[in-house]
């Protein structure tokens, strides 16, 4: 195996991560009760990797997906983010658990009501019509939005230090000078655009970032879901065949998100920028990153809302932090019922008041439990200590930064040169692609198959399936992704058929 470490030192390195797959095998859909209540703010996905994209080598690629199991016919409202929340990128380049550089997008709504002029000559009425939009046929700029009767824009605010105390700068829209970015429409349908893609990728913006000495990319908007997941079944007791006798059983089962969409909100930033070498001067080359969505701490509920008015509720208070995302699937499977929606108002420096859930794991005791039959059995070493220091820690050697302060988040070492797209193996370290999860991760990265073969004993040399093929039975498609910018795919449409 061409790897920096031994089979041992990776299994350390990714275990916190698998004991976050197994039984629900799904990044943050729905994870905690109380964010099934505020989709629009539930962040989904994390992912941080080198640009692989050809000319991009310099950069690092940061993608947060929100808003969960978006089918695609789902309007006439579609999928709009929060107006009255923010959402955030945080970067940790000092290895202190503390957020050195946040990245705030929120956002407002832009309108132009659209009405008709409804009956007889002398006697007409201007009505508003019930859909976003009456247009066919829709352009590929992003004035085309003005076609719409609501579509939102959004500031995207630099926080040196504390992410509510800090210095704030406002990252600049290269193109038009202002501090303010267009997000695409969701895409409606063939007979509403004329060339969707081509219409979203008039989002992508080259953004003048503070402090940075080059510019980097910022889109918002609409994907296709890139997660591969069977979520029926697994969350049906895991009712499938968790081994893996063939390389063809890593993909035979029904991946649920195929047909959904999510919204993302990528930023590439050039690796200077982000790494503590440039900005504290330590030389640690080593990030860390997370994403979270706050919305005001008081909702007022208007009992008569009228156009032009107040609106459906009104929001107030401090922003209080209610999604929380760095490492994939922590909060459906590590942290315990009674905590995930504390784990979500959580930050990493107070991360050790969730320790037990890493250290007395339940995960493979559950799988034991439901495949002691086919032989599952958990690994014993309690308590795992060694799962503590590599899931809040990094690796030694790969991810792991100088001084760390143990706590959870996604950690990448952009000094790891990036792997072109073709050449990107979905297993990650642990095949020898050290461009790949734990060290960051990629789209393509098949993170419940890695998690789920070192949960159930590669970290150990004694385990009885330290050496079983673990596997969920979905792999995320090479051809559902993109080898440039944004990276994730174009939103499958709500209508297919175009114009009759």
């Amino acid at each position: 195996m061409n790897t920096i470490f031994n089979r041992a030192g990776l299994a350390a390195a990714v275990a916190g991560a698998c004991l976050t797959a197994g039984l629900a095998h799904a990044s943050s859909h729905r994870e905690a009760p109380f964010i099934t209540e505020m989709p629009k703010v539930d962040g989904t996905d994390f992912y941080m990797f080198r640009s692989y994209e050809s000319g991009r080598e310099g950069f690092v690629t940061l993608i947060a997906n929100y808003l969960p199991l978006q089918d695609a016919y789902g309007g006439p409202n579609y999928f709009d983010l929060d107006d009255d929340a923010i959402y955030e990128i945080h970067i940790d380049n000092t290895g202190d658990a503390v957020e050195d550089l946040t990245f705030q997008f929120q956002f407002s709504p832009v309108e132009n009501p659209i009405v008709l002029n409804v009956g007889p000559a002398g006697d007409q009425k201007a009505v508003a019509i019930p859909l976003k939009g009456a247009s066919a046929g829709v352009g590929t700029t992003p004035e085309e939005g003005d076609k719409f009767q609501v579509s939102q824009e959004y500031e995207l605010t630099v926080i040196s230090g504390d992410r509510r105390t800090g210095t704030r700068q406002a990252a600049m829209n290269v193109t038009t000078g202002q501090p303010t970015f267009r997000k695409p429409i969701d895409n409606i349908g063939a007979k509403t655009f004329s060339d969707y893609e081509a219409y979203a990728n008039s989002h992508i913006y080259d953004v003048a970032i503070p402090g940075c000495t080059s510019n980097g990319r910022v889109f918002v908007g609409q994907r296709k879901e890139a997660f591969a997941v069977n979520l029926g079944e697994i969350f049906d007791l895991v009712n499938t065949d968790p081994i893996a006798e063939t390389e063809i059983e890593r993909n035979d089962e029904q991946n649920d998100l195929a047909d959904k969409n999510v919204t993302s909100f990528a930023l590439e930033v050039p690796v200077a920028c982000l790494t503590g070498s440039a900005v504290t001067g330590t030389g640690d080359p080593v990030i860390g990153a997370w994403t979270t969505a706050s919305i005001r701490q008081a909702r007022v509920i208007n009992p008569a809302p009228k156009a032009n008015d107040k609106g459906a509720s009104i929001e107030g208070g401090a922003f209080t932090q209610v999604s929380r995302l760095g490492m994939p699937l922590v909060n459906e499977v590590v942290i315990g019922l009674p905590d995930k929606d504390a784990f979500n108002a959580s930050e990493p420096k107070d991360d050790g008041q969730f320790a037990t859930y890493v250290t007395n794991p339940t995960l493979p005791e559950l799988l034991e439990i439901l495949f002691s039959s086919a032989g599952a059995t958990a690994p014993n070493n309690f308590p795992r200590n060694d799962l503590v220091s590599a899931f809040l820690t990094g690796l030694t050697g790969l991810n792991q930064p100088s001084g760390v302060t143990a706590s959870e988040m996604l950690r990448l070492n952009p000094a790891i040169p990036a792997v072109a797209e073709s050449s990107q193996d979905d297993l990650g370290a642990l095949a020898g692609d050290n461009a790949g999860f734990p060290n960051g991760r990629r789209p393509v990265d098949d993170v419940v198959d890695i998690a789920l073969r070192v949960a159930m004993g590669a970290l150990t040399t004694d385990a009885p399936n330290r050496d079983v093929p673990f596997t969920d039975g979905v792999r995320v498609d090479p051809l559902n992704l993109q080898e440039t910018f944004p990276y994730l795919a174009t939103p499958i449409a709500g209508s297919p058929n175009g114009t009759p």
